[in-house]
């Protein structure tokens, strides 16, 4: 096996490439930029010779589709996702998404469009088309799990920012982008300062995509031009060299979750701290003490959620959902209040078709979040899920005080 470095090489021009011959099999990696107008000429001008039997490029299915399905987005089931509970990981990427809005309107190109350009070709090609990405939200899942309390609020709180940051994005992100990896620029300094993060986010993509790409080879592929980002060409093409374990099995791996704690020990802790606080209120002063002591976590926990729901402009009925149910749900470790109001909110003010539409164009701005009935839902799951936790914590700080 062997690596080369080729300029000019069947139209890759001066594009950052190299080429890796393993098991019968040429792979020709081609970095690029996911902003670059050369990008997308030199992937057109590589599929266009002729020379390559496979196209493999950097997407997962659903990028893919949204790619290349203008109705893809107006096909979610909100009702599914807010069960599934997949509500945080569709706002992620209408977020992600957002930013790359911005980034195409200030540079006149679409991030991706080399992809896009690789994928097109391939089909008007005949070509043998292969997604080798992970799933984008088993990678978000990854990277969410191996962080800590701190650095998940961090990694939320900066996605919530970048809808409410300027339209004009820094020139340090672009260079990022040029770079070639449009996961790790959306992050911007946390991913370089984030081991966890960056595993997930770069490394173990890296692994998987070169396991992939021996998933390719063996299917018959013998001549495949991979499209990537630039950021992964060094990592990508030293495991497509060195990596000797069989494939499936690394994939299964990368894309398993990491194991969660099977002890909510956060609620069972919740649960005995009221059962402690009631039983010391009444031996203290009878069930009027203990009585009064829940009615005060009752009350406070529900106005937080109601206030939640509110600011994220909840009809009154899923307001009022938000008020009963958040004093329960910390109580349960698979319920969210947030879910409970959403849910009333999406059966309530139904999105309709043209919502589903506009979702992509209205998320572009913070206040379309409020705007769109859709995106208002995944509003409404946040806010009255922040405002119960503000609850609980208040609530809970009320109840130490009097003990």
């Amino acid at each position: 096996m062997n690596t080369s470095h080729e300029a000019g090489y069947d139209g890759l021009h001066d594009q950052p490439h190299l080429i890796v011959e393993r098991d019968g099999v040429r792979y020709t990696l081609l970095g690029t930029a996911h902003v670059s107008r050369a990008s997308v000429e030199a992937v057109e001008a590589a599929v266009a010779t002729g020379r390559y039997d496979t196209i493999a490029v950097e997407l997962d299915a659903q990028r893919h589709r949204a790619m290349t399905d203008p109705d893809a987005l107006s096909k979610l089931d909100l009702f599914q996702i807010l069960r599934e509970g997949k509500t945080g990981l569709v706002a992620a990427n209408l977020a992600l998404a957002a930013y790359q809005r911005r980034l195409a309107e200030q540079l006149g190109v679409e991030p991706g469009a080399e992809l896009r350009a690789a994928a097109v070709g391939a089909n008007e090609g005949g070509l043998r088309l292969s997604l080798i990405d992970r799933d984008v939200g088993i990678t978000l899942k990854r990277a969410f799990r191996g962080l800590g309390f701190w650095g998940r609020t961090q990694l939320i709180a900066g996605l919530a920012a970048s809808l409410f940051a300027d339209e004009k994005v820094e020139s340090d992100e672009i260079e990022k982008l040029k770079q070639g990896d449009f996961l790790e620029s959306s992050f911007g300094e946390f991913a370089a300062g984030s081991p966890p993060l960056y595993q997930a986010v770069i490394a173990e993509r890296d692994r998987y995509m070169a396991a992939r790409l021996r998933q390719v080879g063996a299917e018959g592929g013998r001549e495949v031009l991979a499209v990537v980002g630039a950021g992964h060409l060094k990592g990508l093409a030293e495991h497509l060299r060195e990596d000797t374990s069989p494939p499936a099995p690394q994939l299964a791996e990368l894309d398993s979750l990491p194991a969660s704690s099977q002890v909510p020990w956060f609620t069972l802790f919740l649960v005995a701290f009221l059962l402690g606080g009631f039983a010391w209120g009444v031996w203290q002063g009878g069930f009027e003490v203990g009585g009064q002591m829940l009615m005060h976590w009752a009350l406070i926990t529900a106005v937080g959620g109601a206030i939640g729901c509110l600011v994220a402009g909840g009809h009154p009925l899923s307001i009022l959902a938000a008020f009963v149910s958040s004093p329960l749900t910390p109580l349960h470790p698979a319920l969210a209040s947030g879910t409970v109001s959403a849910a009333v909110e999406a059966w309530i003010r139904k999105p309709t078709y043209a919502d589903f539409l506009r979702l992509r164009d209205d998320t572009g701005h913070w206040k379309g979040w409020w705007r769109n009935r859709v995106a208002r839902v995944l509003v409404n799951f946040f806010l009255t899920s922040l405002g119960t936790a503000a609850g609980v914590w208040i609530a809970g700080a009320k109840l130490i005080s009097q003990l």
